[in-house]
């Protein structure tokens, strides 16, 4: 009973970041800041979803404040970017497909986290 109570507590407090941009890529230059940007977001852990849609999960709302801090200061001069935070349950309840078959989300990978 403990264990399925505090799973479901820590559903609600840990949370994904899914950040999305649209970014100008005419130019070479605007190409390299946009690869840039997406660099930064994978260094800081964060992974692909979808062309121009990364995530990262956040085991505290602490934690996730942290990430989207440096998201803030790593933003290029041009472009469209969205930041949100959604709450792991939630983050659960949604359904992907590849074409019309079904697929499980991705599981958190258990990570260790020093500070």
């Amino acid at each position: 009973m403990y264990d399925e109570h505090y799973t479901r507590l820590n559903q609600y407090r840990s949370l994904w970041i899914l950040v999305f941009f649209d970014l100008p890529t005419e130019t070479r230059k605007e190409r390299k800041i946009a690869s840039g940007f997406r660099k930064k977001l994978l260094d800081d852990g964060f992974s692909m979803f979808q062309f121009s849609i990364y995530m990262r999960f956040c085991a505290s709302r602490e934690n996730a404040e942290v990430h989207t801090k440096r998201i803030k200061n790593s933003l290029p001069e041009h472009g469209k970017i969205g930041v949100m935070q959604i709450t792991d349950k939630q983050f659960g309840m949604m359904e992907l497909f590849y074409g019309k078959k079904p697929v499980e989300p991705e599981k958190p990978s258990q990570q260790l986290e020093l500070f």
